[in-house]
């Protein structure tokens, strides 16, 4: 994963990131190679959101993958033949919670 790929997961604008504030990203850049990035969100941890909260990603910018996938997915005559049934989402039945019901007092 690039330093591009992570601000992107953490949903930050690099392009707006990097103009505004050429120090900090450089710095950044250079320390997220240096480590793995679980670790650097935790050292960083307190400085991504307001960094997040400044250059917002907009969602626009970024194209989901699965669209990409589906795509560019070459049809096959095997998968012409198959329909494909949308799968229904069961919810989990309600179950009643139980009732607590105070101790008489023997006093």
């Amino acid at each position: 994963m690039n330093f591009e790929a992570y601000l992107i997961s953490k949903k930050i604008d690099s392009a707006a990131f990097q103009q505004a504030e050429p120090d900090i990203w450089k710095n950044w850049n250079f320390e997220f190679d240096q480590v793995h990035p679980n670790s650097f969100t935790a050292q960083k941890l307190y400085l991504i959101n307001p960094i997040r909260r400044r250059f917002p990603l907009k969602l626009d910018a970024v194209k989901p993958v699965t669209q990409e996938l589906v795509s560019e997915a070459p049809k096959s005559s095997v998968a012409e033949n198959v329909s494909v049934n949308p799968v229904s989402v069961n919810p989990k039945p309600v179950v009643p919670r139980p009732v607590f019901k105070p101790k008489p007092k023997t006093n």
